[in-house]
């Protein structure tokens, strides 16, 4: 078995690569239950979500083996930021999907990292405008500077700002696009930088809306990637309703991600009116963007078909 850091992880793995990769999952199809969401309380704390993410192929794979069988393992730890350790923690066990031998234990984080912010970048390569060129970041997380070079894979990105409530990680993660040849800047300004953006990625675990609606400009793509429960909220009322939404698995969005929860609640949005999951965008059989105007918005909360897909390039990449 293979034990794979995430430097391993990043060695084996290109953001044009893992977006094609993705694409063809989707395509393709996995068996992938609804994943296991357990709260775990600590008194005097912000308690911890463990999340459990089981997926496996349901055919054969083109080399004719059967296929392989995964499960991520992650912890959620709010309070984890105060003593400077990341939030999210995982580890990521690829199995034979034939005879359930492990083949591979990959660092749960850093694929994450890679998967959601590709899968965002798969979304945007139908929603996006083809010419978006300045992508707002909102939040300065881990995942900050993988969302802001996955969507560069797909769109011509020139100007990239960082926005997070404390200036100075802004500013951190700026810097570090920059020392990789990046052209990207801290913000001070969110409102203003909204107006601007065509395309607007936001990666918090925020309950009060961040992204309002009503500064978006016509055109812009508005990606949601970091509220994950019913109680999380990145963008407002109104940018559901100016925009046209779609999400990664309606299953997933419409249960635990309160950017759709609760506008389904209080009729601001309808179920008919999620025009798509990543799924149907993939095979041709729902149609993306319609037009230069329009608004878009991609809410995701994560499919464990994108860790089986990430998994196995990650261990075919590395075991060759």
């Amino acid at each position: 078995m293979l034990h794979i850091s995430a430097a391993d992880v990043d060695r084996a793995l290109t953001f044009p690569g893992l977006v094609e990769v993705l694409r063809d999952a989707f395509r393709d199809g996995a068996v992938q239950p609804v994943r296991h969401h357990h709260a775990v309380e600590r008194p005097g704390s912000a308690g911890s979500t463990l999340l459990l993410m089981p997926a496996w192929t349901d055919f054969k794979a083109a080399d004719g083996k059967d296929g392989h069988i995964g499960v991520k393992i992650v912890t959620v730890s709010p309070d984890n930021n105060a003593i400077g350790k990341p939030a999210v923690m995982g580890l990521y066990l690829l199995l034979d999907g034939a005879t359930g031998e492990p083949e591979a234990l990959i660092d749960g984080q850093r694929l994450t990292q890679w998967r959601t912010a590709s899968a965002s970048a798969l979304a945007a390569s139908f929603l996006a405008r083809e010419d978006a060129s300045r992508l707002l970041v909102i939040g300065a997380g881990a995942l900050s500077s993988f969302l802001a070079k996955a969507h560069s894979a797909v769109r011509p990105i020139k100007e990239i700002r960082i926005w997070n409530r404390t200036p100075a990680n802004a500013e951190k993660v700026a810097a570090a696009l920059r020392a990789e040849g990046f052209a990207a800047e801290a913000a001070s300004d969110l409102e203003a930088e909204l107006g601007q953006a065509d395309i607007v990625s936001s990666a918090t675990i925020s309950q009060t809306p961040l992204v309002k609606g009503a500064r978006l400009k016509a055109g812009a793509h508005v990606d949601l990637v970091g509220g994950f429960t019913p109680d999380m909220r990145e963008a407002d009322d109104d940018a559901i309703s100016r925009a046209r939404v779609f999400v990664d698995t309606r299953a997933g969005a419409t249960k635990e991600a309160g950017d759709i929860v609760k506008p389904l609640a209080s009729g601001v949005l309808k179920e008919a009116d999620i025009v798509a999951e990543l799924a149907e965008l993939a095979r041709g059989q729902k149609k993306g963007r319609e037009s230069a105007e329009e608004i878009t918005l991609f809410k995701s909360v994560g499919a464990a078909l994108e860790d089986l897909a990430a998994g196995i390039a990650v261990y075919r990449a590395l075991k060759r």
